[in-house]
Order: C-alpha cells, then sequence, then structure tokens
C-alpha cells in the first residue's frame, strides 16, 4: 500500500470493531499504513484521492456536515424515526475536529453562513459552542451533549414558511412574532423525538432567552436558563453578526466583539461571554487583521483586562488599541 502514501482518505477507516482508525480526508503517511497492516486493513487507490488544501477540505467537511444536519431538521419535522444517538456519533468527531484546527480564524471564516443560512448557522453554532465548552472545561460526555444541542438549536425553524425564513429585508411586526415561535417548535419537535436528554429541547427553547429576562419566548431570566442555552446564546449572537446575510455585511469584528462584551452586563451570560472573549481575543495573537482605514496589520499582544482591544503591529510600529479608538479591528484573516 505503499503507493497511497501522499493521497488522501475519501472515508473514514474503521477498525474491526467499529472505532475510527483514522478519519476521512487525512493524507496518509508511513505510519498511516503501518497502522492499517497491523489491524490488517487494505486500501486502495479507490478509497484515496489528491489531497487538497486545508480549506478545501474544511469547505468539504462543512458542506457534508450542512447537508447531513438538513436531512436531520427534515426527517423531524416529518416525524421520521431518527436516532439522536447516531446524529451524535456521526457529528461530533467532525465538530471537534473543526476546534482542533490551527487556523481558528480560518475555520470561523469557513463556517459563516452562506446561502444555506438556515443550516450552515446550526453547524457554525455547534462548533463555537463546542470551543466555548472545552474553554470552561466540560467532561467529554457534556461536551458530546452540548455539541449536539447547539447544532438542533434552531431546528424549530423548520416550521417557520420559507418566504418568512429567507426573506431578503427587514421582517414586519408579524413576521417577527412567527420567526419567535421557531423556539417553541423546536422543543416540541424535540421532545417528540427520540432524545434520552431533556436539555436538548431545553436548548431549543431557550437560545434565545437573556440574562435580564428581556428574551423569548417566556422571558424567564437568566437564573431559570440552563446552562447550555446561555452557551448556545453566546454562539449564536457571535455567528450571526459575523455571517454574511442577503440582507446585510457581516458586522465588522470589532463591532462584534464590543457589543457582545456589553451584552455580558445584561443579556448574555457574564462568566461565559468572558471567557469566549478572552480566548478569541487569545487565539488571534500572530494572526493578521485589516484594520477600519484598509491597512493591514498583527495581533501581537491581549491586555488580560481589556481583551477586546489588543496590541497590533502596523507596519513594524505598534499601536494600542486600548488608548487609540481611530484605529478599529475589520476582519481577522488567520
Amino acid at each position: 500500500m505503499k503507493e497511497l502514501i501522499g493521497r488522501q482518505l475519501k472515508k473514514d477507516v474503521l477498525s474491526n470493531f467499529g472505532l475510527i482508525l483514522i478519519r476521512r480526508h487525512t493524507i496518509l503517511n508511513e505510519t498511516h499504513i503501518d497502522k492499517l497492516m497491523s489491524h490488517n486493513i487494505v486500501l486502495s487507490l479507490n478509497d484515496v484521492e489528491a489531497p487538497q488544501t486545508p480549506g478545501e477540505v474544511r469547505e468539504k467537511l462543512v458542506s457534508e456536515a450542512t447537508d447531513e444536519i438538513r436531512e436531520v431538521f427534515k426527517s423531524l419535522n416529518l416525524d421520521k424515526p431518527v436516532s439522536i444517538k447516531e446524529v451524535s456519533q456521526d457529528l461530533f468527531p467532525t465538530m471537534n475536529q473543526f476546534t482542533e484546527e490551527l487556523d481558528l480564524f480560518g475555520l470561523l471564516s469557513g463556517i459563516q453562513a452562506k446561502d444555506d443560512y438556515t443550516y450552515r448557522h446550526n453547524i457554525g453554532v455547534g462548533v463555537i459552542s463546542t470551543m466555548i465548552g472545552k474553554w470552561v472545561k466540560l467532561s467529554h460526555d457534556e461536551l458530546q451533549l452540548l455539541t449536539l444541542a447547539a447544532t438542533l438549536h434552531d431546528v424549530g425553524k423548520v416550521k417557520i414558511p420559507e418566504e418568512v425564513l429567507n426573506k431578503p429585508g427587514k421582517f414586519t411586526d408579524k413576521e417577527y412574532e412567527l420567526m419567535k415561535n421557531h423556539t417553541v417548535y423546536g422543543y416540541e419537535i424535540l421532545q417528540k423525538a427520540d432524545v434520552t436528554d431533556p436539555r436538548l429541547a431545553l436548548v431549543a427553547l431557550q437560545h434565545h432567552e437573556r440574562t435580564n429576562g428581556k428574551g423569548y419566548p417566556n422571558g424567564i431570566g437568566g437564573h431559570k436558563m440552563d446552562y447550555f442555552s446561555k452557551i448556545v446564546a453566546v454562539a449564536d449572537v457571535f455567528h450571526a453578526m459575523t455571517s454574511k446575510r442577503v440582507y446585510r455585511e457581516a458586522v465588522p469584528f470589532y463591532e462584534v466583539v464590543k457589543q457582545l462584551n456589553s451584552s455580558k452586563f445584561g443579556e448574555l451570560d457574564p462568566e461565559i461571554t468572558s471567557v469566549f472573549l478572552q480566548n478569541i481575543m487569545t487565539i488571534s495573537i500572530g494572526n493578521g487583521v485589516i484594520l477600519n482605514d484598509g491597512r493591514k496589520a498583527k495581533v501581537v499582544f491581549v491586555h488580560p483586562k481589556d481583551p477586546i482591544r489588543p496590541l497590533i503591529d502596523v507596519d513594524g510600529q505598534f499601536v494600542d488599541l486600548s488608548k487609540d479608538d481611530r484605529v478599529q479591528i475589520m476582519k481577522i484573516v488567520g
């Protein structure tokens, strides 16, 4: 099988016990071949393809996950039998793989919602929630449940008419009230589905609730929200704001983090939001950025007490954004 070295797997390779030995899209090397031979697994050229760039692999994985969640949503809407356990087993390794990428901002750019906003948004929120879950040190089982809950959070939107869901403009008051019902619809769908943990349905119901009690559908306040719902609320806001929509461009990065930072004092859980902002800015160190005046720069230091305004390097000169409001980060480019 030496001829397979340097080529990329088309599918996961499983052991005789059904465990994943090597994930799809892996570029095979000698160690992989030795591992396959030790398990008496023989592959052919039909099992591999020419290697793709990291961006191409990422987009392929996102598209595959999006297609899968689209089919799950449609089946749940039609009350068809869906094994939520199998959905979790299929999706979690991919979502977990996303969060372990070295180029996380390339990943975040890759999961921005495109034409298929309804479904790709769920993948984006699932990935970001998984990142937050790792940062707050959830156990493996909790993390797997959170990933599934976040990826299914908008399942109720399958009950919203297409002309409202995909409207290329601002909702009327009547349309907005109809759209808000997706939280209740999602709760009802997941309550009827083959789920073993009620938190899945709770996240669908509560992800638009706010800690100050001004969310929907029930205005319950943070003390009554499930912890997973609070995580998904942060991920949902971040992904929605950073995604380009048919009726608006993606919100500039500095506006997104500024709004999240303000929201931790009322709308979003302060601890979860602070953990997210601190970590998302910390991993930006060393990344290139585009500034509001068009110049390119690089993040070199993040202030522990003011993470959303880092120190940047612009053409060899340091600019401290915590002391200069005229310069803003429009986009992090990885």
